[in-house]
């Protein structure tokens, strides 16, 4: 991985938690959440943090069942990542995300209690930037859908 830093996505339809990371540090910061509506992201936030942060690559998390297949959040995960590049030029990538949540949870000291928390989702962007750091495997958009 040759990019320096990186804003990682937890997909939802509700939220999306959101993370910068510095390949400097091999760190990662957790943002607050970007709220949906209707299952829409909220672009203009999006832009701002982009704009804020500068990362030259973004990582979405891929939403798979344990057994690896697909689900209707991967696909969604998938155009949200499209999405990303499209609008904002800039490489988007797409990182297994399988139990990544569970591991947020269990960091926060949450594992038994399965309410709402706003750091979650953030917290599992920051995983998915601290995976990608760690040498862990990312793909195009594309590239998932072929596999």
């Amino acid at each position: 991985m040759s990019a320096q830093s990186l804003m990682g996505f937890d997909f939802g339809t509700r939220k999306i938690g959101v993370a910068a990371g510095q390949a400097l540090t091999g760190s990662a910061t957790p943002l607050d959440a970007v709220a949906c509506r209707n299952g829409q992201p909220d672009w203009t936030r999006i832009e701002v943090l982009l704009n804020e942060w500068r990362p030259e690559l973004l990582v979405v998390g891929l939403p798979l069942n344990m057994d690896g297949s697909e689900s209707d959040s991967s696909r969604r995960a998938r155009r949200f990542a499209r999405q990303l590049a499209g609008r904002f030029e800039r490489p988007a990538r797409m990182m297994d995300e399988r139990l990544s949540t569970r591991e947020a949870r269990e960091r926060l000291g949450r594992a038994a209690h399965k309410g709402p928390d706003p750091r979650v989702d953030s917290l599992a962007a920051v995983l998915l930037i601290e995976s990608c750091f760690a040498g862990a495997e990312t793909r195009s958009p594309e590239e998932t859908e072929q596999s």
